[in-house]
């Protein structure tokens, strides 16, 4: 019986304190444990549920008594303490294999190396005007156990990461997005992208014929892997590139929706959001709410009247006509090659931060085209100044997010945008990627 159970939760940010939550809901006994401080939010709701915990260490003996640990994303599988639970035979999963137990929601997942955030607030997007009793949750806002818990929605779109998807055994979506697929996060997959590759794909193990996976045509990782393995789910792929029989596809300057004798047309000039990114964006979300039976009107007023995700080239203020554009959530270079792609007008590039592993070579044609200075806002620069010094005039190092504004505003001219979009991770000068797009807009306002 789960009233028995004895679930240890590691980690007390939003999945952990959302998974205490839940467990303490069903009748479990829980212990939360964090090797740091815990955050005063997340603390408070612990200490008003009662809900035993710890910080600023793990004691295994506790740990050791779990029938069952939740382990957060962001705690690496290779730690000493997790390959102790490994070793005594404990069951580890995720916040979204343990809450899917206690829900019979429909769920649509997604994930990708790119462009996961903005087809999950799409489709949330589609499904609140559509009426539907719907959740947004995995790796955005609220966490999915504590929705389950406190709002037991009909329908949830999960945002899942590679390292949630790691910690799944019985989890199964209805319907599962993969946006795209590059190197990413590879410090976590012993640097082998076989191993991200396998990890994104156990979003669609347990799918059954009558669930779907819709994808990226145009991705070759992704096509390849589809040709070796098998899955049970319906293949619901889109492109921009080729003409697609069951699924999504361009033609000319509209996209073409054709799934189960279900046909509609949305013209890429009334789309919100721009870019070939977000056309294949609006492919996904709108193949999977058009399998969830939303009318095709509600499909195309929500892709006119949508919002981007927050720090995802993000249009801050233009100031004496140079425009500021915030894409903080740009951590890896495929991210960054997307937002250059879609720049129309001379760029002064802000690039630079905590480095995974980046091949800078791979931006040098959209940087010879588009780029007329590059601003470096990291600790260690070294590689991007090395990769760009003899194609690119103008190279500054700056340490924070006020200098580098301020150098790039004097580098450009009337007409010019101001991209803040580093291919790398945060945590070298800030927090987040939060953090350091906030701290971008902050200084534009003080300029």
């Amino acid at each position: 019986m789960a009233t028995k159970k004895n679930i240890v939760i590691l980690g007390a940010g939003e999945s952990g304190v959302g998974t205490a939550i839940l467990a303490q809901k069903m009748g479990y006994s829980i212990f939360v444990s964090d090797s740091s401080l815990i955050q005063k939010k997340y603390k408070d709701v612990l200490l008003q549920n009662d809900i035993k915990f710890e910080e600023g260490r793990h004691s295994i003996e506790y740990l050791l008594k779990a029938d069952m640990v939740m382990k957060s994303p962001g705690i690496p599988d290779n730690i000493v303490i997790v390959q102790q639970l490994v070793e005594k035979g404990i069951s580890i999963i995720s916040e979204i294999e343990f809450a899917a137990k206690f829900t019979n929601a429909t769920i649509a997942g997604i994930t990708g190396s790119n462009g996961k955030t903005t087809t999950t607030m799409m489709l949330y997007h589609i499904l609140k005007k559509a009426g539907f009793d719907v959740g947004e949750a995995g790796n955005i806002g609220y966490s999915f156990a504590q929705q389950v818990a406190q709002e037991s929605f009909n329908h949830y779109v999960l945002e899942l990461s590679s390292f949630q998807l790691d910690g799944i055994l019985d989890f199964v979506p209805h319907i599962a997005i993969i946006t795209n697929i590059t190197p990413d996060h590879l410090d976590r997959y012993e640097n082998k992208f076989e191993n991200y590759i396998t990890s994104k794909f156990r979003i669609t193990m347990n799918q059954t014929a009558t669930d779907y996976l819709i994808y990226d045509a145009d991705d070759i990782v992704i096509t390849k892997w589809i040709s070796n393995h098998k899955t049970k789910a319906k293949l619901v792929p889109f492109s921009i590139q080729k003409i697609i029989k069951e699924g999504a596809y361009l033609k000319e300057n509209n996209i073409v929706i054709n799934l189960e004798n279900n046909q509609y047309i949305m013209s890429l000039a009334t789309l919100a959001v721009q870019g070939n990114h977000n056309i294949k964006n609006t492919m996904a979300a709108s193949l999977a709410a058009t399998l969830l039976k939303v009318r095709k009107d509600t499909i195309r007023e929500s892709m006119e009247d949508f919002e981007g995700a927050p720090h995802r080239l993000e249009k801050v203020l233009t100031i004496r006509g140079v425009q500021f554009i915030n894409d903080s959530k740009a951590t890896n270079i495929n991210a960054t090659y997307y937002a250059l792609d879609t720049m129309r007008k001379a760029t002064v590039w802000i690039v630079g931060g905590e480095d995974k592993g980046n091949d800078y070579m791979e931006l040098m044609p959209l940087v010879r085209e588009k780029v007329k200075a590059i601003v470096c806002l990291g600790v260690d620069n070294s590689k991007i100044i090395e990769t760009y010094q003899n194609v690119m005039p103008i190279i500054v190092e700056t340490r924070g997010a006020e200098e580098a504004v301020k150098v790039a505003y004097k580098l450009a001219d009337k007409g010019d945008n101001v991209l803040l979009s580093p291919a790398c991770a945060s945590f070298d000068l800030f927090k987040n990627y939060e953090d350091r797009g906030n701290q971008f807009k902050e200084a534009i306002l003080k300029l």
